[in-house]
């Protein structure tokens, strides 16, 4: 099945707003077997929009549109919609009691735009908006359907998970399909894809493998079809064995794991707690821990200490270090680290300082000079790292290297 998806809205198209609507709706369609044929970016206009329906009909059998569906007057794909499919507007009322109970239990009154928003195409089959006031619409033309949804991605995605991939799944995909997501970090895509080669050559047509690559990690994502369910996910997990086998401490976790969430896992099996000292990532790699719902059953606590003072005053960094050696430094982060645990209940602790850019650099530190360590007390493990000129590519960085050196710490010492 072939698939457009047609993004709405001026924002888009000047920069204002970057689309990670088509992003997503991509990405879930293709694991689920379908085929992107095109993504249109268009602008608030009914010329616009009637000439992206017009074209992608012609050659897509699904149309997923997203923007244009809220309560102000340039949002104009509903009403655009309806008279493309010559269609009557009519008042729904279960969509304004929805938006009535919505406003109650948030203590406000809804505006007459929210009521002006209740008028929907006759056409239209509702599709529920759970996170918020503007309702997907689902329109038919022969055997192919437009979607459309709003451009707030969160409404979206509520949207497609609740209402849109259950129907898409029961009726459009025919055959099994099997999928399984391998989560590594540490080596780049090119180092990985040479680990696991002669493993891809045994592949049958059936299985393919797509690279995935983030910040600082790759996701391998193994995507098989056929006729039989049981014997698709049995070759699928032979596959996934082996690749999983040769990368080693590369693999981190699977499927939906997150590099935080399984941290998570093995301080709270282990009983441990954990506590930063940053620097030059500004709190960064707590936020990251804190991203996990429960993380204060081992999160201590964390130190921003930006500035010499409070390098001393907080972590007890001896002065004559930071002149010596400045905060960027083996030296310091020892300090910071060791303050960090004497300051805290925490059995482990991480501190980080260095350049992320894009001044402060110097010859013999340049922008990019990074130093963590991480101790338990007894044991101690620094590592620098040389980064680039990006500032918010850094502090990402070295916030991913700090949860992979906390992973390994916790595997090799507990």
């Amino acid at each position: 099945m072939e698939v457009s998806i047609i993004t709405v809205g001026d924002e888009l198209l000047i920069g204002q707003v970057v689309d990670t609507n088509s992003a997503w709706l991509g990405s879930e369609l293709e694991e689920r077997g379908f085929r992107i044929k095109e993504i249109l970016s268009v602008s608030d206009q009914a010329p616009a929009i009637t000439e992206a329906l017009e074209r992608s009909f012609e050659h897509s059998d699904i149309l997923l549109m997203t923007g244009g569906l809220g309560p102000t007057k340039d949002d104009i794909t509903k009403k655009t919609i309806a008279d493309y499919f010559q269609d009557e507007m009519y008042f729904d009322e279960a969509t304004f009691n929805r938006i009535q109970r919505l406003f109650t239990k948030l203590g406000r009154t809804p505006l007459e735009a929210h009521r002006l928003q209740c008028y929907m195409p006759k056409k239209a089959t509702i599709l529920r908006n759970s996170m918020g006031t503007a309702p997907g619409m689902l329109f038919k033309k022969g055997d192919k359907i437009l979607i459309s949804m709003p451009g707030v991605p969160y409404e979206m995605k509520a949207i497609m998970r609740e209402e849109v991939l259950p129907l898409l799944e029961r009726d459009y995909i025919q055959g099994a399909r099997y999928k399984r997501t391998i989560r590594t970090i540490g080596n780049g895509e090119s180092q990985i894809a040479e680990k696991i080669g002669h493993i891809l050559d045994k592949f049958p047509d059936h299985i393919s493998i797509a690279y995935l690559p983030g910040m600082g990690q790759v996701r391998l994502r193994i995507s098989g079809s056929g006729e039989d369910l049981n014997v698709l996910k049995e070759e699928v997990e032979d596959f996934v064995d082996q690749i999983s086998v040769e990368l080693g401490d590369l693999v981190f976790g699977y499927d939906e794991d997150t590099i935080e969430s399984v941290i998570g896992d093995i301080l709270t099996q282990k009983k441990l707690k954990i506590a930063f000292a940053e620097s030059c990532t500004g709190g960064y790699l707590s936020h990251r821990i804190t991203s996990i719902p429960g993380s204060s059953q081992y999160l201590e606590g964390s130190f921003v200490t930006y500035s010499y003072d409070l390098k001393e005053r907080l972590l007890d960094v001896n002065h004559e270090t930071l002149i010596t050696h400045g905060a960027v430094s083996e030296e310091t982060v020892i300090e910071m680290v060791l303050g960090c645990l004497n300051k805290t209940s925490a059995n482990i602790a991480i501190s980080i300082s260095g350049i992320a850019g894009p001044g402060g650099g110097t010859p013999d530190k340049p922008v990019g000079t990074i130093w963590l360590a991480i101790s338990n007390g007894d044991i101690t493990q620094t590592k620098k790292l040389s980064l680039l000129q990006d500032r918010e590519k850094n502090i990402q960085r070295t916030a991913v290297y700090a949860l992979n050196l906390l992973r390994k710490f916790l595997k090799e010492q507990y």
